[in-house]
């Protein structure tokens, strides 16, 4: 396999983006599809002239923190605690049922009891990057259904934690009881840590220096990695620090402009991230792993919407809302993907099941993603009615 510089791969990555990108638009189907398919013919189990799809997945994961660093930046401290207190019943059953789901078709396809439990958790949660990917950033991050999506995926985001730390600590892993109390106690810590810092020492420093633009970017791009590896150190996702770092600053007027001058950066690791999906498939497994994945993938689709509808409503949410909600998080996620890895690299599953579950997230990553462009509003509809930046 040749091995090409880290400059040419970029050359290959956003030239081929660019062209599927066209015709994407042109053909009225979601970018999110061409990065995938783009990322299939040229890694290493296609074309094989991106090799090193590692370092760029690394590279990549810098897209999904920015990400959740500008969400952080549109939500309000207040209405956040709210509506985390009021989606924390739906966020646990409807991640039992998922997983349910999941150990059930692992069992019928004659994986063993602990590649099921694990198929059955990949299950469990909804992509944080397509869910609010899909969000308009001027519309329903200010509204109660972009507040509701982000207060159960946030919730979802320390189920998924706690799910790591298990597979940390069985055979193989050195994670104990005590990481568990760590990562539990670790949130609120953070937190409090963060808001006192930007009260008493970060506004402080961008009231003074405000006039230089290029100051306020690059104190705001150390605030949020800054924030996402402290977040590492002490148990956590640096996701879930980015965010943090975000919801901290929102009440500042400074952050509308930190949320603008940061989108363009957040796009093109975002590109980077889906393309990185579609590298990292081996194409060569599919006949092995088609039916599993094929039924999982439909039964994602159809569960996970009603299964939010039904729970939603059950919380005095409307039909509509129910539905809409449903469909925004009616698929697998990017801790899916880890989840797998981590499995495999431990020896707790097989190649079969580790494919099955990245096939089944890949898949629906791409069907959810038509269901909601088509349907409603996002910044990437292919309908003028539903396009909302």
């Amino acid at each position: 396999m040749v091995e090409h510089s880290v400059v040419f791969s970029f050359f290959l990555i956003f030239t081929g983006a660019a062209v599927l990108a066209s015709v994407a638009l042109y053909t009225r189907q979601p970018l999110l599809v061409a990065y995938i398919v783009l990322g299939a013919a040229l890694g290493p189990y296609g074309w094989a002239l991106v090799s090193d799809t590692s370092l760029l997945a690394d590279i990549s994961h810098i897209g999904i923190i920015f990400l959740l660093f500008l969400l952080g930046l549109d939500m309000q401290p207040s209405h956040l605690l709210h509506m985390l207190k009021k989606a924390t019943l739906v966020a646990i059953v409807s991640s039992l049922l998922f997983m349910a789901t999941g150990y059930g078709v692992g069992r019928l396809f004659g994986f063993t009891q602990t590649e099921a439990l694990i198929i059955g958790a990949a299950l469990m949660f909804s992509s944080t990057i397509i869910g609010i990917k899909l969000l308009p950033t001027t519309v329903l991050h200010h509204r109660h259904t972009g507040e509701l999506v982000v207060g159960l995926l946030l919730l979802q985001d320390v189920v998924a934690i706690l799910v790591l730390l298990l597979l940390y600590s069985g055979p193989g892993g050195d994670t104990g009881v005590m990481d568990f109390v760590k990562a539990v106690a670790a949130l609120p810590l953070l937190t409090l840590g963060a808001v006192i810092f930007v009260r008493y020492v970060l506004l402080r420093l961008l009231q003074t220096f405000d006039r230089f633009h290029e100051y306020i970017f690059l104190v705001a791009i150390g605030w949020c990695l800054g924030m996402a590896e402290l977040a590492l150190a002490v148990g956590l996702s640096a996701e879930m620090g980015a965010f943090v770092a975000g919801v901290t600053l929102a009440t500042s007027p400074i952050s509308l402009y930190i949320a603008s001058s940061l989108k363009p950066l957040r796009d093109f690791f975002l590109v980077l991230f889906f393309f990185s999906i579609g590298a990292s498939f081996n194409l060569s497994l599919i006949e092995l792993i088609l039916l599993p994945s094929l039924l999982l993938t439909a039964l994602v689709l159809v569960i996970k919407p009603v299964a939010f509808r039904f729970l939603l409503q059950r919380i005095s949410e409307s039909n509509k809302l129910a539905w809409e909600i449903g469909f925004r998080l009616g698929q697998t996620s990017e801790f899916s993907l880890l989840i797998a890895y981590l499995a495999t690299s431990m020896s707790l599953i097989g190649q079969e099941a580790s494919h099955v579950i990245q096939a089944t997230t890949i898949l629906t990553f791409l069907l959810s993603s038509y269901l909601v462009i088509f349907n409603f509003p996002s910044p990437i509809a292919v309908s003028d009615r539903l396009r909302r930046d």
